[in-house]
């Protein structure tokens, strides 16, 4: 038997947090870009992961997994209904539930095991949509990337969904309830760009934020003798962070497009300025990861040297950006 959300359209996305969220919106017929909800979910940020555990440090370039959906639900006044639960059975139930009455589910996932995923690395802090399922497949919505509509096998999603490490949940679903239309979003907009400048410029630790691009610049260095397996290390890492959801340049293409996005309508001088620096800083990014994706496949360790010092000059117009922001 096959059970499917008949009127469901796919959001077009590059970030799969964002993707899931736009598509969760699209089904109640609210229509925001994803530089948007990308930028009211104040999503913007910098980590350098590394520790023992760890085969080689991880590099992202955004807030923590969950907290932007929050972010942007508290924003725009959404009601998010979020489960969890450490039983495979339960988890699915949750789910069908939801199918059965029509509301489409957003999932957090370890894409290593999605049928439709090419690139197996072990990620648990993905998202997509659930639309539909049949005895065999779940039916997905994801990103362009991924192939927008896909579906995947029943056994392969309970294994993604129940997935244990770094970034999982345990079988974590999330719906939102339904509203008539949004609010007023300039005043949620200037509480956004506010709230995720004072968060990048003041990190709990000194490997997040601003700080964390600087600890990166001098980590990079060391990365020679940090790695097993240099070309691979290396190569994934400049993939992941220019490919892997991030919409490019480490999620900076998003954000600059947000305050593009945020310029036009509150036209103050100031966001337009940041705008600007976003525009030069993105494609620093775009430079650091080709750096590092040719030290890889060389063994050049001046590529490492350059994007140390790239790294500080991207980590100085940051600042100053955020700055703007405040």
């Amino acid at each position: 038997m096959t059970t499917i959300i008949g009127n469901f359209v796919a959001y077009e996305g590059e970030h799969c947090e964002t993707t899931a969220m736009g598509n969760l919106l699209q089904h109640m017929d609210i229509q925001l870009s994803e530089p948007m909800l990308f930028g009211l979910g104040q999503g913007l940020g910098f980590i350098y992961w590394d520790s023992k555990g760890m085969e080689f440090p991880f590099i992202g370039g955004r807030i923590k997994t969950d907290a932007l959906s929050a972010n942007l639900a508290n924003r725009i006044g959404l009601t998010v209904n979020t489960l969890e639960t450490s039983s495979v059975d339960k988890a699915w139930k949750n789910v069908r539930l939801c199918i059965e009455k029509g509301t489409p589910v957003a999932l957090k996932l370890d894409s290593y095991y999605l049928d439709y995923f090419t690139n197996k690395v072990h990620f648990a802090g993905h998202y997509a949509v659930m639309y539909g399922f049949d005895d065999e497949f779940a039916y997905m919505a994801d990103t362009r990337q991924q192939g927008g509509l896909v579906k995947t096998q029943l056994t392969s999603l309970a294994a993604a969904r129940n997935a244990k490490g770094p970034m999982s949940s345990r079988n974590r679903s999330f719906t939102i309830e339904a509203i008539e239309k949004l609010p007023p979003l300039i005043p949620a907009i200037r509480k956004a760009l506010s709230n995720n400048a004072h968060d990048y410029l003041n990190p709990p630790i000194r490997n997040i934020g601003n700080k964390g691009i600087v600890k990166m610049s001098k980590e990079i260095l060391k990365w020679p003798s940090r790695s097993n397996n240099f070309e691979h290390d290396l190569c994934l890492t400049a993939l992941l962070m220019e490919r892997a959801g991030t919409g490019g340049a480490l999620f900076r293409n998003l954000f600059r497009d947000f305050l593009r996005e945020c310029a036009d309508q509150l036209e103050e001088t100031r966001i337009e300025q940041a705008h600007r620096m976003f525009s030069e800083i993105a494609p620093l990014w775009v430079n650091v990861s080709n750096l590092i994706d040719r030290a890889g496949r060389t063994g050049d360790q001046q590529e490492l040297v350059q994007a140390s010092a790239l790294l500080l000059d991207i980590a100085d117009k940051e600042r100053s950006a955020m700055e703007l922001l405040l």
